[in-house]
């Protein structure tokens, strides 16, 4: 099958699919005569685990361990895949504080219009104009020191 065949077969996008075959998570197909780039079954299989595990927030490099460690699978223990996983769940725990923190930060910043005003008494654009002057906010309090990147 053709490029187009496997990314309607796959739900994936014809430029990922040339991503994902330039970082060498999807090994490189064989050419028609033509140049055309010729899927075979196992195609489908390896951009589906590969999407699979994008899915689970997974990095290229993690899924570059995995896909090899499921392609030449070992007689030895699954560790190194618990290990992974661990450090994936570790990541999404701090996602998650993460965006908890974030959340606080926009419930106290709505928290500055509480009735209806016009845009030149809103609340929350004083409260973002003060800190774009420098001025602590109400979202940033100093003590906790926690700031938002950007």
């Amino acid at each position: 099958m053709q490029i187009g065949e496997l990314a309607r077969q796959t739900g994936c996008e014809v430029e990922t699919i040339r991503y994902y075959e330039r970082e060498g998570l999807l090994p490189a197909p064989a050419r028609s005569a033509s140049g055309y780039r010729r899927y075979e079954p196992g195609h489908v299989e390896q951009l589906n685990f590969i999407r699979h595990c994008r899915s689970l927030g997974m990095s290229l490099t993690d899924i570059r361990q995995l896909a090899d460690y499921h392609q030449h699978p070992a007689p030895e223990p699954c560790d190194r895949v618990n290990a992974l996983i661990d450090d994936q769940i570790r990541r999404v725990h701090s996602q998650i504080e993460t965006l908890q923190q974030l959340e606080q930060q926009l419930l106290a910043l709505r928290g500055r219009c509480h009735s209806p005003h016009t845009l030149a008494d809103c609340g929350i654009l004083k409260t973002l104009e003060d800190a774009s002057s420098g001025e602590p906010c109400v979202c940033h309090p100093p003590a906790t020191g926690k700031k938002i990147a950007g």
